[in-house]
């Protein structure tokens, strides 16, 4: 085995050492990346179907969101304690595994119909997805330089975005153009039979998805990706007992912005079909809003690729800053214009958004040393933000959908904040040693 090497997790050095073993690990792992922004998006295409199938309010179509992002506060600290026991590739083959039985799942939900069986079965997946992202993000950012950690992670995320921008045109072409809700008319009511049939179309997205995620996992078994050993992991847990997280403002601060911009992201994506959808704004059926999601995640692979590269030269808290600066701007246009103003002002905010998830990330691990696998536990677990969705719902019930959306303007004011004075570090651990491995050892 090589002799081990110096890392910081994020700070100062890399835990592989040959170039060629770094690119190739993340070519593997841009392909989980784009996975899990696929299947996520596709709600987006399913919760405008779904709430014309079960005939659900609007509180009650983002509660399926919300039960999707409650999976990532029960399911990161366990996630993380079992990446600690089996390492990051067996991990990573868990998640897609979890992820492929939550997909079949939908397949029995969908012939009984049953809303509580399909919420059981987005659970699940979503606890593959956080297995995921705890191994996934902080690999990534440890995985190279640490100057270029936020590069790196916009660049993987890019092609989470791919996966989410991909996504509609899936949904929209197997799931809305397939179905009475999809084509129907804002405010028509579905016969029984219109909805059961519609209830059934979800069931071959989900099995073609199901059979992506078990090849990809057969093929992540077998592949030789380099992996932090096992011996690494606790000395570094022996390491934790002598820091403490609260020290790091970075930290404490961006858990709080993971949170609240994922009701940011998550309520304009969730809500987006049902808006532009509006009389007064698109004027679109269903399925005709769903190619306009697809720009709308466009954007965010746009700016994560944009991103990726800006920040090998700009600090990326000042990229955070700009960005969140203008996405308060568009979200404010669409709250208060109309037409295709505020429809295409809706559209631009998923550019503006495209960094800000990878941006916190890196900047909140930054410094953590041998903190960083329980501070990257606590991030991925502020992603369950997006359950407080359900907020957005009850807005949008009570004053308006359009209304509604001055709450993302407010949740960008944190990011702003954030990004100029809450990502600054105010404590700086001393590095670990990380041993690297040319071949899997789980």
């Amino acid at each position: 085995m090589p002799a081990p090497i110096t890392s910081s997790a994020g700070e100062g050095g890399s835990i592989i050492g040959d170039p060629r073993a770094q690119r190739s690990a993340l070519t593997l792992l841009a392909s989980l990346f784009f996975m899990w922004g696929f299947i996520t998006v596709i709600n987006n295409t399913l919760l405008p179907h779904l709430r014309s199938v079960f005939d659900l309010s609007y509180t009650q179509t983002t509660l399926i969101e919300s039960v999707w992002f409650i999976a990532y506060f029960f399911a990161s600290i366990p996630s993380a304690k079992l990446i600690e026991a089996i390492g990051y590739k067996k991990s990573m083959v868990t998640g897609l595994l979890i992820m492929a039985a939550g997909a079949l799942l939908m397949i029995p939900a969908a012939r009984i119909p049953s809303y509580g069986v399909v919420l059981t079965a987005l659970f699940i997946i979503a606890s593959g997805i956080t297995l995921l992202q705890v191994a996934a993000n902080p690999y990534v950012a440890v995985v190279g330089p640490s100057e270029t950690a936020s590069s790196r992670l916009n660049l993987v995320q890019a092609f989470n975005s791919m996966g989410t921008t991909l996504a509609p045109l899936f949904g929209g072409y197997l799931i809305l153009s397939r179905s009475a809700s999809g084509n129907a008319e804002a405010g028509k009511v579905l016969t029984q039979a219109e909805r059961l049939a519609d209830a059934q179309s979800v069931q071959l997205p989900y099995f073609i998805v199901a059979v992506v995620l078990v090849i990809l996992a057969v093929v992540i078994a077998r592949y030789k990706l380099p992996d932090i050993g096992g011996s690494t992991r606790r000395v570094a847990a022996e390491d934790r007992k002598k820091h403490s997280l609260s020290k790091h403002r970075n930290l404490m601060l961006g858990i709080p912005a993971i949170f609240i911009y994922l009701i940011a992201e998550i309520g304009v994506s969730n809500l987006f079909i049902n808006f532009v959808s509006d009389p007064k704004i698109g004027n679109l059926t269903h399925a005709e809003a769903s190619n306009y999601l697809f720009l709308l995640w466009g954007g965010m692979m746009v700016g994560r690729f944009v991103g990726s590269f800006w920040m090998r030269k700009v600090d990326p808290g000042k990229v955070l800053a700009i960005f969140s600066s203008l996405a308060f701007v568009v979200m404010i246009i669409t709250v208060f214009a109309s037409g295709p103003v505020a429809m295409w002002s809706l559209i631009a905010v998923g550019l503006f958004h495209s960094i800000m998830f990878p941006t916190i990330f890196t900047l909140g691990i930054k410094g953590l040393g041998a903190l960083t696998e329980e501070g990257s536990g606590l991030l991925v677990m502020a992603i369950a933000g997006g359950a407080l969705v359900v907020v957005q719902g009850i807005l949008a019930d009570h004053y308006g959908l359009q209304i509604s959306f001055l709450l993302t303007a407010v949740c960008e004011l944190y990011v702003l904040f954030y990004a100029l004075w809450g990502s600054k570090t105010t404590v700086e651990e001393e590095p670990v040693a990380l041993e690297s491995q040319s071949a899997p050892a789980e």
